[in-house]
């Protein structure tokens, strides 16, 4: 069972800076922060940060994710071969909110190298604020989650 406002954040090294400044917005906000990434600017490699974030939201540890890395593409890609992970990469808000509101997913991926700081903070507060409508987006979501038993 997740805890209500638990959510972990991991980057590669491309995005530790943006990492730390996401994670502080948000313990700001009262979400509390597993930050599982990289400390130090040594090459990292994004997929394995992508799967750790992802299946802490998996197993239920965290309520929702999200991961950095230069495009926020690759992260994105590795955390959604963990089964029940709805990620998508977003370089604006209205994107963000929609992720949630249409299609529920579970984690976020932002691009260090794409946004900067303060559309980054817009983009997090907007996924973070929105919730998921149901009604007709239920069965895509139900379509998604069945791809994962096939």
């Amino acid at each position: 069972m997740t805890a209500s406002k638990r959510i972990v954040l991991s980057s590669d090294h491309a995005a530790i800076e943006l990492r730390q400044a996401v994670a502080s917005h948000i313990a700001a906000q009262g979400w509390d922060v597993v930050d599982i990434g990289p400390k130090t600017p040594e090459s990292t490699h994004y997929p394995v940060h992508g799967k750790a974030a992802a299946q802490a939201v998996a197993s239920g540890d965290c309520q929702l994710g999200i991961v950095l890395c230069g495009t926020g593409q690759g992260i994105m890609m590795a955390a959604n071969k963990v089964p029940g992970i709805r990620c998508g990469v977003c370089s604006d808000a209205f994107s963000a909110r929609m992720i949630r509101q249409h299609n529920d997913a579970n984690m976020l991926s932002v691009g260090a190298r794409v946004v900067g700081e303060g559309q980054a903070l817009d983009i997090v507060d907007a996924f973070l604020s929105a919730e998921f409508e149901g009604g007709r987006h239920a069965h895509r979501v139900a379509m998604i989650e069945a791809l994962d038993e096939s």
